[in-house]
């Protein structure tokens, strides 16, 4: 079964849910390691993301991502916005008008995603950041996708995959952003970008079941 708008809506609004559930978490690993605002402020931009899915669902799955991003883009402080925010806005790009999202258009907006948070944050795998992540879960999305894998079950591997890439980040130096400042101080702790792109993941998995 494909993703309709409404459908990506709900999946949007499960990874709400998901934040606002593990925000207090969130906040503890960005304390460890950052300014502590990682949690709040994902939080505050999904909640305004879900305020205005409430206000009316555009008509394409590519322009509820849109919306999603320039709500996430406007409303998140930090690096979360502007990279979240890319994400969203060059996986919307990529899908254009399609009214329906299959498995092939979830692992392509996920490769778009991967590409545009490469580009607006300078990472690679091995930097202990969200890219740790979406890196590996694209390629395993990838992966299930050509093994035949439904949308339920690309998403599921995504999921899977990120979930091993954020608990990679915890031997590592962190390389870039507010973390790359504590130098050897950053190991130990689970990279904030990478743990919530993986809750974030997990979340669509499951909505999208």
């Amino acid at each position: 079964m494909g993703c309709d708008a409404e459908r990506v809506a709900a999946v949007l609004r499960a990874g709400g849910a998901s934040v606002a559930e593990h925000k207090a978490e969130l906040i503890e690993l960005d304390r460890a390691i950052g300014d502590a605002d990682h949690g709040e402020n994902l939080d505050r931009g999904f909640a305004a993301v879900l305020s205005s899915l409430d206000a009316g669902v555009p008509e394409t799955p590519g322009a509820v991502l849109k919306t999603a991003a320039t709500t996430l883009i406007s409303k998140v402080g930090g690096a979360a916005g502007p990279l979240y925010g890319t994400a969203f806005l060059r996986a919307a790009t990529k899908l254009g008008d399609a009214s329906e999202l299959d498995a092939a258009a979830i692992a392509t907006g996920l490769r778009a995603a991967l590409d545009g948070v490469v580009a607006r944050g300078k990472a690679e795998v091995g930097d202990a950041t969200m890219v740790d992540a979406l890196a590996p879960a694209v390629e395993a999305a990838e992966r299930s996708h050509a093994d035949g894998g439904d949308v339920a079950a690309v998403l599921s591997a995504a999921a899977d995959a990120a979930k091993e890439g954020a608990d990679s980040t915890v031997p590592l130096t962190a390389r870039k952003g507010r973390a790359s400042y504590l130098g050897e101080r950053s190991v130990g702790h689970a990279d904030p970008g990478a743990t919530s792109t993986a809750l974030l993941l997990r979340s669509f998995a499951e909505a999208a079941r």
